[in-house]
């Protein structure tokens, strides 16, 4: 086998590794929050429970990450290899400091830069102007929706306050498009779905884990304290372990995809099928990075966000799951860093605007928003600079 592509599986691998550190550790981190297991135990299930979740659904995911970004024509090995480097990079950088980012995205970016520098921007399968038109009008409709339905409530309430309007747009575009995807009538995939995604994910969490919340208070609102403490405590544990199978689902296939796709362009398949091994590979070292522990990243999520109480941590970790878990059943690759942070800022909405750290929202929201150019601009370096030190073209 090509030296080479034996460096490539060994980066994709790599990759599934520190997303371990970093992606994997959202999974438990309002487990650790509520303390309903230690952080040794909490690491041990989600390790279990990523492991699991590529088992369980289709390989659709690492289909999109390795043949529908980057056209399969122009993908050499070596173009490959320079996109996980710059992904690899990134997230490795940014859970050293803490930040919680996505490695998804970090890899998408990768992709991008490397393929762009390597064989201009033709090899990247941009959407059909058609299609972004269509996906424009549906989202200009449910922000429509979204806005009257909004102020309706809020003047009914008597509590009408400009920003209803904003998140009004937001609640009506976060439904709308997901539905209109579930329902067949938009049919989009690759690199649209996943700037889309950017944005619908974490509202996606946001609301469900809102709404999951609010019926729980109204259930148990006369329930003791104490007793509701400990009924929730030991329902994270199958809430946490939902979650860690989404993250598993969804996130494990980022490197499934691009060993898949080295394997293809080195000859070594004759066609894009994930090889049982690979599936096997990548979901290990997903789950031994998470054994080893993102904790500077579950440190963040889990107590610098909003004080999360045991049934806001089950709201949350379900919400999240549910979120990766419909996503995974469509093929599209998403952010676990953005439905988780967005689930943990819904739970906290519900105690009020106040009672969410917006200063820390905001160090998250710009580091999703630079992961994409970011990670595309360090592959794309890595790329000049293999080129400048091997010479020719590749």
């Amino acid at each position: 086998m090509d030296p080479i592509i034996v460096l490539g599986i060994l980066l994709a691998l790599l990759f599934n590794f520190a997303n371990g550190l970093n992606d994997a550790a959202n999974s438990i981190a309002t487990i650790v929050a509520t303390k309903a297991l230690t952080p040794l135990q909490a690491v041990l299930l989600a390790g279990v429970f990523n492991l699991l979740g590529p088992l369980l659904f289709t390989t659709a995911i690492a289909a999109t990450i390795g043949k529908g970004i980057v056209d399969p024509v122009f993908i050499t090995p070596l173009m490959i290899l320079m996109a996980m480097i710059g992904a690899v990079l990134w997230v490795l950088i940014t859970s050293f400091f803490g930040i919680p980012v996505s490695s998804s995205h970090a890899l998408i970016g990768g992709l991008l830069g490397a393929g762009m520098v390597a064989a201009g921007q033709g090899a990247i399968l941009w959407p059909p102007f058609a299609l972004m038109k269509q996906t424009a009008l549906y989202a200009i409709a449910g922000a429509v929706i979204g806005v009257v339905a909004t102020v309706a409530i809020a003047h009914r309430r008597e509590d009408f306050k400009p920003w209803n309007v904003i998140v009004g747009g937001l609640i009506g575009v976060t439904v709308i498009i997901p539905l209109a995807i579930a329902t067949g009538f938009l049919k989009i995939g690759g690199l649209l779905a996943v700037i889309i995604f950017i944005v619908i994910s974490p509202m996606l969490g946001f609301l469900s884990a809102f709404v999951i919340a609010i019926i729980i208070t109204c259930i148990f609102r006369n329930y003791p304290p104490r007793r509701l403490s400990r009924l929730f405590k030991i329902l994270q544990i199958f809430s946490g372990s939902f979650q860690a199978i989404g993250h598993g689902s969804n996130d494990a296939q980022n490197a499934m995809g691009i060993i898949t796709a080295m394997l293809l362009a080195g000859g070594l398949i004759a066609e894009f099928s994930v090889p049982l091994w690979v599936i096997f590979a990548s979901s290990l070292a997903i789950s031994l990075g998470t054994l080893l522990g993102g904790w500077r990243v579950i440190d963040r999520m889990a107590n610098k966000i909003t004080r999360i109480r045991p049934y806001q941590g089950f709201s949350a970790s379900t919400a999240a799951g549910g979120v990766l878990s419909l996503m995974t059943a469509f093929g599209i690759p998403v952010s676990t860093t953005h439905a988780a942070t967005g689930a943990i800022m819904g739970v906290g909405a519900t105690r009020g605007y106040s009672a969410v750290k917006w200063g820390v929202v905001r160090e998250i929201l710009i580091a999703w928003i630079l992961t994409i150019p970011a990670a595309a601009a360090v592959s794309g370096g890595c790329y000049l600079i293999a080129r400048a030190l091997i010479g020719g073209t590749f």
